[in-house]
């Protein structure tokens, strides 16, 4: 059976961006310590593949400080939360940064706001109850 496993994100601070999905309630599932390609991966997410759960893969490239370019493709990363307004407290409350405050969705009514990662990444909390 096919299925959506992960994504994954280059990061030039792993800490800080495991810190970061944590404060949105995520876990650190796994960790994979690669010295001879010189890099490590984290799957971080709700619960694993195992679980039927997609999972975030953060890649990073040792001695890769410098950061890298998101590019125009990507959108954002969109989370399912209960309360939209409390996460993003939290967020901002670890140093995160809040792109856009709670509130409803433009023409609907949908709570929604946006936080963005470490590295620049964006991620659409929205409120599900």
């Amino acid at each position: 059976m096919a299925g959506f496993l992960h994504t994954m994100l280059r990061t030039k601070d792993l800490g800080s961006s495991i810190a970061f999905y944590k404060l949105l309630g995520m876990r650190e599932l796994r960790r994979r310590e690669v010295p001879e390609g010189k890099y490590t991966l984290v799957f971080i997410g709700y619960a694993s593949n195992a679980e039927g759960q997609a999972e975030i893969e953060l890649t990073y490239n040792w001695g890769e400080d410098s950061g890298y370019e998101i590019g125009t493709g990507f959108g954002h990363l969109a989370v399912g939360v209960p309360d939209v307004t409390a996460v993003v407290e939290k967020v901002r409350g670890g140093g995160g940064k809040v792109t856009r405050e709670p509130g409803p969705v433009k023409f609907g009514t949908t709570v929604i706001a946006f936080v963005e990662d470490p590295d620049g990444y964006k991620v659409e909390l929205i409120e599900r109850a």
